[in-house]
């Protein structure tokens, strides 16, 4: 992440950098903003309303992102919620950054990308970040000198280039759709499938006792 962020401020040099480590907080689990009793989530909400790029790392295990970031994930579902004419992280740019060892870093990316996309977020190309070792346990990516790797290096040159021109166009020219209405006529349309189903199991159930 660190040599990420060094060719993003090479970049654009006026760039402001907040890194959190969510694991420092006390996130309770929930998909709510606010899950309260010491809940420390709307403290990392608090920063990420203000970003324009938001970028998630975290290290594969058993396959799969890691349950710090699967939290997370959970608990941006909440800025879904609400009555706000956009979600939260519409015109926000995300890129990921994995390491690990052995496999999953597809299934990572792609099922990261997909959510944040749910929640609003804009995926520049090639914004994927990530190394990863031999099968089994081995050296981490520092141990193993992952930086001298022409893959990440090109990779690491692609995601900083990628974002940061994603953010700069979302400025200029942000997304300007408004979800109530669409969300209204949403509603409408399942109270009306609700009822049409309500009746259908009505006549359904009627029939069976008739036999």
């Amino acid at each position: 992440m660190d040599k990420l962020i060094d060719r993003m401020k090479e970049i654009h040099d006026d760039l402001q950098i907040d890194k959190v480590r969510v694991n420092d907080y006390n996130i309770r689990f929930g998909i709510g903003n606010d899950m309260g009793n010491g809940d420390e989530w709307p403290i990392i909400l608090e920063k990420v309303k203000s970003c324009d790029i938001l970028v998630i790392c975290t290290p594969i295990w058993m396959g799969v992102r890691a349950s710090i970031a699967q939290i997370v994930i959970e608990r941006l579902d909440g800025t879904t919620k609400g009555d706000d004419a956009q979600f939260l992280l519409y015109n926000t740019v995300a890129g990921i950054v994995i390491t690990g060892n052995e496999s999953g870093i597809h299934d990572v990316a792609a099922n990261t990308f997909f959510n944040l996309t749910h929640f609003g977020c804009t995926i520049p190309p090639n914004t994927d970040l990530y190394w990863v070792g031999d099968a089994g346990p081995g050296a981490s990516y520092i141990e193993a000198r992952g930086d001298l790797s022409p893959y990440v290096n090109r990779n690491t040159e692609l995601t900083a280039r990628n974002l940061i021109h994603g953010a700069l166009m979302l400025k200029e020219f942000p997304y300007t759709v408004d979800m109530r209405p669409l969300k209204k006529k949403l509603m409408e349309g399942n109270k009306i499938k609700m009822q049409l189903m309500k009746e259908a199991n009505q006549k359904f159930e009627k029939r069976l006792e008739e036999l």
